[in-house]
């Protein structure tokens, strides 16, 4: 779940409890090429107000005007089904490409402590299933998996919500600055740890959240699972071992360090020694990154993120770095 989603349901929980009719709309089916995948959502306030997205503009005009024209009226059904994009002209009209069609839910909230529940739920790092009956409005939350994924039939849109990605980065250093402003933009939760106070100067707030102790210490204390991935970029292995003795038998999808190759190989034979289980140590990313001929801190980062966003999609990884990085 992305900080959008998350914005969205803030959004509603706040608007509802200041009283506030609200209107929450989800894509729910998709056909052809549509600007916004299936679980897309916007919520429309009762002054016409939207946060979130479901199109590239022109559906959220019309949702807009469907407010203020009356479509929309407050005591209409809790839950009905709107279709944009039906005919080529349409499409067009509404900017869906290559004659794409987008279905979405028009679910008026009422009682929102569903949503305070889901939202408490997600910070809780859980993921949860939300589903919504068409014919009446009632909203069912349960436990949900990683491999659990939107589904419709017609009356029940189960909708899949967790916690946004996380990025634990071992180090302050300047090579993480970088990191941590990329990772933002792509919407990871950026944490860092470093105990090298001389190192912490500078870092604002907003490119990310100190977690306190060591290295080790922090990974435990976060709660590290499935959308976590950790990167060790002190370059000391004193710091980046601690971190990788504890993230290599963790959940985390991702777990890497800065070195060349002949680094990294000394490095998993440290581990070795150290008493880390040979299918632990192979979970290891080293060096890291994407082969694109990076240099730079900045095209180290790049190559970094790349890799890990490309095993978060679940993508196949054909340009792994075959060249030592520093």
């Amino acid at each position: 779940m992305d900080s959008v989603d998350l914005n969205v349901l803030r959004s509603v929980l706040e608007w509802r409890r200041a009283g506030q009719r609200v209107v929450l709309f989800s894509v729910v089916q998709t056909w052809g090429t549509a600007p916004r995948a299936p679980g897309a959502m916007l919520a429309l306030r009762e002054d016409g107000v939207v946060i979130g997205s479901v199109s590239g503009g022109c559906v959220e005009d019309d949702l807009i005007a469907r407010l203020h024209d009356g479509r929309i009226p407050a005591d209409g059904p809790p839950v009905q089904l709107i279709t944009y994009g039906v005919t080529q002209e349409e499409a067009a009209r509404f900017g869906l490409p290559c004659g794409g069609t987008l279905r979405l839910t028009e679910e008026r909230i009422g009682d929102p402590a569903w949503v305070g529940e889901l939202l408490a739920r997600c910070e809780n790092h859980e993921i949860v299933a939300r589903e919504l009956n068409i014919e009446t409005g009632e909203v069912v939350l349960s436990p949900a998996g990683k491999s659990d994924s939107l589904s419709f039939d017609g009356t029940t849109l189960r909708a899949i919500y967790g916690p946004r990605w996380r990025l634990l980065l071992i180090g302050a250093g300047q090579l993480s600055r970088y990191v941590a402003e990329m990772a933002r933009l792509l919407d990871f939760e950026v944490l860092i740890c470093d105990p090298r106070s001389e190192f912490v100067y500078g870092w604002e707030a907003q490119q990310g959240r100190f977690v306190p102790g060591m290295p080790d210490d922090a990974v435990l204390s976060i709660q590290t699972d499935e959308r976590t991935a950790i990167v060790a970029l002190t370059h000391d292995p004193r710091l980046d071992d601690m971190a990788l003795l504890t993230a290599l038998d963790s959940k985390a999808f991702y777990v890497g360090a800065l070195g060349s190759r002949i680094n990294s190989q000394k490095r998993r034979d440290n581990l070795t020694e150290l008493g880390l289980s040979e299918q632990a140590i192979e979970r290891l990313h080293g060096p890291i990154g994407l082969h694109i001929g990076s240099h730079t801190p900045a095209e180290i980062a790049l190559s970094l993120l790349a890799e890990i966003v490309a095993i978060k999609n679940g993508v196949e990884l054909k340009q792994k770095k075959a060249v030592e990085n520093v």
